[in-house]
């Protein structure tokens, strides 16, 4: 195959250096010039398997073919009205689909945004209009976004804070079960009870946010046990509890929403990523009386709901029904986990293999001992996987956690491939 132009990866890097900020980070090295579902082609010709999907957005793969020719449709009709001067159609069509779609037996309401921080900062605004409180509860190693708020409520300080604050107050975070170190859900609802007696009281906290499995933060799955007690503590107390369903939903985890697995409803939950197939868009969803709180002019944004992201999330759910995505999804999740499961076998420094439906991940650690991560041996796995033609990405509060976001729509040797090429990375970096 010829280059894409001529270019090559190393000038577009030389060239990249020279004209955007360090702070933007990069996986690789490589410039995509094409992708089609679970397949990248960079600008050299060189094929790669995405088991990465630009970080959980392509559950419905690269230009799924119905998500393509909702968009050119749309773009023939018009491109930007903004909602708030000039309203249109598919916007509420796809707010009528995720209320009906979205946990819980009452009414709800839903706002459309562009990126997953700042649906994240709406459900806040929201939760605080609605209360009438300031006080925010996280978790630790949860990540909510890169704004100066969702920052103060994301569990991780390196790279994400590191340098930006301070950070908004009354912005608390609790303990998250880890099953794999000992920490439970008794130990998580105490750290809860220590913020009530330490630092603020319930009557001043807004909201209680968690995501129902931790992204950047390596890929725990929160208890039921866990969600439902939270469900108990707000209700008790008043509090709204958001989902951050940024990651999680649009089905990775094998279900719309990771919380329909969990036995309880949020208050609010927000989505993003996968949403629109690779268009920019995101959503806040909630019960209507909690949604209707801000008064009119309090909510939106000039490019909020974009008719080209609303028309390519309306072809997004018609592809779940249509294709059952759904069920493919729990399908890759059993195929990856089991594949990981015989290449723990054979080397010790993986451990800790978790997961929900086909988000799943595993730890890279010294002898195979949690207490023990090594973040280096995680990041050569990852860059012997780009060497071989697999892009990998790692996460964790430690930095050692390899997770696999890969198209839902991959084939069954696809997914096999890129195990074996996985498996060529541990073999290489293990030698």
């Amino acid at each position: 195959m010829q280059r894409e132009l001529h270019l090559t990866n190393a000038a577009l890097m030389a060239r990249r250096q020279a004209a955007v900020p360090r702070g933007v980070g990069h996986a690789y090295p490589i410039f995509a010039a094409r992708a089609e579902n679970a397949e990248v082609y960079d600008v050299e010709g060189r094929r790669y398997i995405d088991f990465a999907g630009g970080i959980a957005v392509l559950n419905t793969g690269h230009r799924h073919p119905a998500v393509i020719a909702a968009v050119k449709e749309q773009l023939d009709r018009f491109t930007h009205t903004a909602f708030q001067v000039l309203p249109y159609e598919p916007y509420i069509e796809l707010a009528e689909r995720l209320n009906a779609m979205a946990p819980g037996d009452f009414a709800k309401k839903t706002i459309f945004l562009t990126t997953g921080a700042e649906a994240v900062e709406n459900a806040i605004k929201i939760a605080r209009a609605h209360t009438g409180r300031p006080g925010v509860i996280a978790f630790g190693g949860g990540y909510h976004g890169r704004t100066l708020l969702t920052l103060g409520m994301t569990g991780k300080v390196a790279p994400y804070k590191t340098g930006f604050g301070p950070f908004p107050a009354d912005v608390f975070h609790a303990v998250f079960p880890e099953a794999a170190r000992g920490v439970t859900v008794d130990d998580a609802m105490a750290s809860i009870a220590a913020i009530f007696r330490n630092d603020i009281e319930a009557a001043r906290v807004a909201a209680i946010i968690i995501e129902p499995v931790q992204g950047e933060g390596g890929f725990n799955v929160a208890p039921p046990q866990l969600m439902q007690r939270l469900r108990e503590l707000c209700d008790t107390h008043g509090i709204v509890l958001i989902a951050d369903e940024v990651q999680t939903g649009a089905g990775r985890t094998g279900t719309w929403f990771a919380m329909e697995q969990m036995g309880v409803a949020a208050d609010l939950t927000t989505v993003a990523k996968s949403l629109a197939g690779g268009f920019p868009l995101s959503a806040v969803i909630g019960r209507a009386e909690i949604m209707d709180a801000p008064a009119p002019g309090g909510l939106g944004g000039t490019y909020a709901g974009s008719p080209i992201g609303c028309a390519a999330a309306l072809a997004v759910l018609d592809v779940f029904e249509k294709e059952n995505i759904l069920q493919r999804a729990h399908a890759v999740g059993e195929r990856l986990t089991s594949a990981l499961k015989t290449l723990a076998q054979r080397h010790r420094s993986m451990t800790a293999l978790r997961g929900l439906g086909a988000m799943v991940a595993f730890e890279v650690c010294r002898d195979g001992d949690v207490n023990q991560p090594d973040a280096d041996l995680a990041k050569r796995i990852a860059a012997e996987a780009g060497k071989r033609g697999l892009i990998l990405l790692t996460c964790g509060t430690w930095g050692n956690v390899v997770r696999i976001l890969v198209p839902l729509t991959a084939s069954d040797a696809l997914l096999d491939e890129g195990v074996g090429l996985l498996g060529d990375c541990l073999n290489a970096c293990a030698a």
